[in-house]
């Protein structure tokens, strides 16, 4: 009877004999391992896929962006750069600073002819408009990092939620090993087996989860740092062009 059972597991392939001694708990184990699965994989092709899309929209960006001094003219000419997290701080940037520069944050045909003529704006009026950026930043990283829970998760709980369904599937088997009186390799071998799958499985779903989650992390705080540069920069260009600093402070004004 043994050598029958190692030849149905050559046959068929210690995975798939293993599925078919699996106990219901340590199926259902696997159930939910399989579900996590898809979740990491899902997010794990479209977290790539928005990682690649905001490098190559924010190196588009950028080369515009430095071609030229004049630091609202993207803005004007309306050029959009989807899928770039540079280009949304620098709208949100370019809305506010135009809502005090001109009143009104709408980019029309008469746009670059009230520019001209609109005076600079005071050094409390940037620090709103620096404030909206950095509010721009924190929502872009904040989008960037969605989802990422998901994968983080798989990494940490997919191997225990295996090991659970081992434990349970290797108790089962010494409780039947204990009722039926006597212990020996070819009653104990097919309830191991099919308690070992569940670990395998749950070191399946995590590995490539955690390779996938360590490339991510690391692309995305790129990401995140370049956007704080950018910001910083956009916040010189807007400074040195747009604001005037020739109020200086005088004491004789407190006094009063």
């Amino acid at each position: 009877m043994l050598g029958l059972t190692c030849l149905l597991a050559a046959r068929t392939g210690g995975l798939v004999y293993a599925f078919t001694e699996a106990t219901p708990e340590g199926k259902l184990v696997l159930a939910a391992l399989f579900i996590g699965s898809i979740f990491s994989w899902s997010v794990m092709i479209t977290k790539i896929r928005v990682v690649r899309l905001a490098r190559l929209q924010n190196d588009r960006f950028l080369q515009l962006f430095r071609s030229d001094r004049q630091p609202l003219k993207i803005y004007d000419s309306k050029i959009r750069f989807d899928g770039s997290p540079l280009y949304s701080i620098y709208r949100a940037g370019c809305k506010e600073l135009a809502f005090h520069l001109l009143g009104s944050t709408e980019a029309d045909d008469t746009f670059r002819a009230r520019l001209e003529t609109a005076e600079r704006i005071m050094p409390s009026q940037m620090r709103v408009v620096t404030t909206a950026m950095e509010r721009a930043v924190g929502e872009s990283a904040l989008r960037l990092e969605s989802q990422m829970i998901l994968l983080a998760t798989a990494v940490s709980g997919a191997p225990f939620l295996g090991l659970l369904g081992t434990v349970w599937g290797v108790m089962d088997t010494f409780s039947g090993v204990a009722l039926a009186g006597s212990a020996n390799l070819q009653a104990m071998a097919p309830g191991v087996s099919g308690a070992l799958i569940t670990t395998v499985t749950g070191l399946l779903v995590a590995i490539p989860a955690m390779f996938g989650y360590n490339f991510l992390v690391t692309s995305i705080r790129s990401l995140i740092v370049q956007n704080d540069n950018f910001a910083a920069e956009l916040a010189s260009e807007f400074e040195h062009k747009y604001v005037n600093h020739s109020h200086s402070w005088r004491p004789e004004l407190v006094d009063k």
